[in-house]
């Protein structure tokens, strides 16, 4: 959304602060009237005692920083190249305490509800049977698996690790905009936000008491540990990855040193009477669980794609005979398809008799011939996302878009209503971020947590991966897409 003006006089802004705009979203860091959040205070008063020179030198210290570790992410279909230092903005988004508690509360019950969801459809169905959820959602959906029919997975458990999307409203109220369970990814951005930020401003971290995120790493393999087949106390974890060419290997080499586990290839597994091994220089060691940032697709050449060489050759046959546990589960996908979306609250109803604590995005379905046709009459007013894409692709900003490109989507919406949903354009919050030219300016953000789901009770680490749409205006916060990140600090 381009802002339709300044509620505020931009004069009465200090420096760094002069070239500050408030509009008509939700500002992190101030009131419409100009006065900082009570949160914020500590940071604003730190920002206008720091003379520029220095904020600029703090910057390329930390760009410094990511560049000597390596922090990069690819992005595909560019000639110039594809490896790049993540985009990191400098300054922290703070969350109160009091919001943080709503936000674990609600992404406990959605989770909890979305895994009970996973546990039914590939079981008894009965949320289908009862009508709840359209047969032909689940059936049409290129990630639901008929090949996990009726396999059991240890401890119910299909869900392992969750980044569930999360945008704040101009009322300040913070709603899902899309959940991740498959293979979700940024977490090692959020961990070395935060290390970075400690060592630059030490003084202003322990005056804000941010809560520790450290312990993730170390959660994340007990929870993988915790799902280990019977029998095997003392499991071998991997963490089995695409290689070096995937996008975001620096982050499965990163959480394979924090796990203290191997990070492997297809290639350095082989799969024998069901019982899947790890090759090593003193023989084959069997492994318990796998952490696996690879798709569904192809991870076994045997059972789905038979062109992958990415996957280990009859690794789901062990998988079914319960010799070997994948996380997240096989099929998830299902449940973060975005035509599902719009039905989650109803999910959460079905299964656990209670009312969504986090609201949805208002979601049409071009699918049901009605919200289509009120679909294509307002193109230039809706997002329209190709259910099957990610990372800001497959995406129309409706008031951003030109005729052209909303005749072309009103085509694709014709003849394959199914692969796409339209929501209303949603001023994205905005936070202060410190821009090229030395000023501090607002930006559009959203939030990614990241649940580790252990059942009714999860482990969520308080904050999470803030990514930011640097370009001025822009509503697009994917990396992929000129999009960065920003450390996320919840307060005690």
């Amino acid at each position: 959304m381009t802002m339709t003006g300044s509620a505020l006089d931009r004069r009465k802004f200090p420096a760094p602060f002069e070239n500050y705009e408030l509009g008509d979203p939700f500002d992190e860091m101030f009131h419409s009237s100009g006065a900082p959040r009570q949160h914020y205070q500590e940071i604003y008063d730190f920002l206008l005692d720091l003379p520029a020179e220095e904020l600029r030198l703090h910057k390329q210290a930390a760009d410094q920083t990511f560049l000597h570790q390596g922090i990069t992410f690819t992005v595909y279909g560019r000639d110039e190249g594809t490896e790049r230092i993540i985009p990191h903005d400098l300054l922290p988004r703070i969350i109160t305490a009091q919001e943080w508690g709503k936000v674990e509360a609600g992404l406990e019950q959605r989770i909890h509800a979305l895994n009970l969801f996973l546990r039914d459809i590939y079981h008894e169905g009965r949320i289908l049977a009862d009508g709840v959820v359209p047969r032909d959602i689940i059936y049409s959906c290129k990630h639901f698996r008929r090949e996990m029919r009726g396999v059991h997975v240890p401890k119910g458990n299909y869900l392992t690790v969750v980044g569930t999307d999360l945008i704040r409203l101009p009322d300040g109220e913070f709603v899902v905009l899309e959940d991740n369970l498959r293979v979700p990814s940024g977490v090692s951005y959020m961990l070395t936000s935060r290390q970075v930020l400690k060592r630059i401003f030490p003084k202003l971290y322990q005056a804000c008491e941010v809560r520790p995120i450290d312990h993730y790493g170390q959660a994340l393999l007990a929870t993988l540990r915790n799902l280990s087949p019977e029998g095997r106390p003392e499991p071998t974890v991997v963490l089995l990855s695409p290689g070096v060419y995937n996008s975001a290997y620096f982050e499965h080499s990163f959480l394979a040193r924090q796990m203290g586990i191997q990070l492997v290839e297809g290639r350095d597994l082989v799969v024998h009477d069901n019982i899947v091994y790890m090759r090593t220089t003193s023989g084959l060691r069997r492994v318990d669980v796998i952490y696996r940032r690879i798709d569904d697709d192809f991870i076994d050449p045997l059972s789905f794609r038979q062109d992958s060489i990415l996957g280990v050759p009859g690794l789901f046959n062990a998988y079914r005979t319960g010799n070997v546990t994948l996380a997240n589960a096989i099929g998830t996908g299902v449940a973060d398809d975005k035509a599902l979306y719009a039905y989650v609250p109803k999910i959460i109803k079905y299964y656990l008799g209670q009312d969504a604590i986090l609201q949805n995005v208002e979601t049409f379905l071009a699918s049901d011939p009605t919200e289509q046709k009120h679909i294509l009459a307002n193109l230039d007013k809706f997002v329209v996302k190709a259910v099957g894409e990610s990372g800001g692709y497959g995406m129309l900003i409706g008031p951003h878009s030109t005729k052209e490109q909303q005749e072309e989507f009103g085509r694709k919406i014709i003849e394959d209503p199914r692969n796409f949903i339209a929501q209303p354009t949603i001023s994205l919050s905005t936070a202060p971020c410190f821009v090229e030219g030395g000023n501090i300016e607002p930006r559009h953000i959203d939030l990614r947590p990241y649940i580790l789901y252990q059942g009714e009770k999860s482990v969520i680490v308080p904050g999470g991966l803030t990514r930011v749409a640097l370009r001025k205006g822009s509503l697009v916060v994917n990396s992929s897409q000129g999009g960065g990140s920003k450390d996320t600090w919840v307060l005690n």
